[in-house]
């Protein structure tokens, strides 16, 4: 293979988009056993096996969604969509990351296993139907996130919290409508060609769904860290002092979503956005001492 054909599959993979996979590590900081180093390296060969699933997936989403990435702005330049990685390359390459990261997921664990196969043809159903189908196209987005945390319970054998599926679910789900946003407004008239389930959107439509999702968010995060029940489990009552961070990160979004028209990369605002990364990386500290320091 080529060196350049090589460094288009990379890009086809979008690394960078990997970091949605460190959901995975959710249940492995919240059941308090970061510094465990058995399961710190079940989590992470757990975070591989996403990676490269993830990666097929983004593959077989480019072959499938070649003719309207051609008509958007900025998804013209992925390499299949550009004529740089041959679309034949491309599916040999997904088939191969598909096997083998599904094959060694059940290795791992026969339940993790069952996770990973269900995010895979979840994943295949929404490239096909599942994304011209209103409202359920955000709300497939947010079962990915959904069992990448629950993935990284079960590898680990920890108790999956119902908080733990609540936040990710609200969260994700805020996300995407802020994706759709983003793409209904910054396209105009050229969304509907290239996402045909945006005409079934508005941007007050989705503003609504936001708003809803963006006070459930914030409460459901209180309600947790605030919980007796949890308390007592992880012997700390100091939790509660990490919300600000919460509610910073989810104004800072909407105000990049609504003031900067952003939105419509996740990962990538969180990359280019300093305060917002600030905040998160603050937020992750004071988990981890309130957590593991002061109890």
């Amino acid at each position: 293979m080529e060196k350049s054909t090589l460094f288009q599959l990379i890009r086809s993979l979008r690394p960078k988009q990997w970091i949605k996979n460190t959901f995975v590590f959710a249940a492995l900081i919240f059941s308090q056993h970061l510094f465990n180093p058995l399961y710190l390296i079940k989590s992470f060969i757990a975070f591989l096996i996403f990676c490269l699933l993830s990666g097929s997936v983004y593959l077989i989403n480019d072959i499938m969604d070649v003719d309207e990435d051609r008509l958007h702005p900025n998804k013209k330049r992925r390499p299949i969509a550009s004529g740089n990685l041959k679309t034949t390359t491309a599916i040999i390459a997904a088939a191969t990351l598909a096997t083998c990261s599904l094959v060694l997921s059940y290795y791992l664990d026969l339940i993790f296993g069952v996770i990973t196969s269900v995010y895979f043809i979840s994943n295949l159903a929404y490239s096909k139907y599942l994304k011209h189908i209103v409202i359920i196209d955000v709300m497939v987005i947010a079962l990915g996130f959904v069992l990448r945390a629950v993935g990284g319970a079960i590898v680990i054998k920890v108790e999956i919290s119902p908080w733990l599926i609540i936040c990710t679910t609200l969260l994700a789900l805020f996300l995407g409508f802020g994706k759709r946003r983003h793409e209904l407004v910054t396209m105009n008239e050229e969304a509907h060609n290239h996402r045909p389930i945006l005409s079934e959107y508005s941007p007050y439509f989705l503003d609504q769904m936001i708003s809803v999702l963006t006070s459930s968010t914030v409460v459901a995060y209180a309600l947790y860290t605030m919980s007796g029940e949890v308390q007592a489990k992880l012997h700390t009552s100091h939790l509660n002092l990490t919300i600000p961070f919460v509610l910073y990160g989810i104004f800072r979004y909407l105000y990049l979503i609504h003031q900067k028209k952003s939105g419509g990369n996740p990962t990538s605002v969180l990359f280019t956005d300093k305060p917002l990364l600030i905040n998160i990386v603050l937020w992750m500290i004071a988990v981890c001492i309130m957590l593991y320091f002061l109890k």
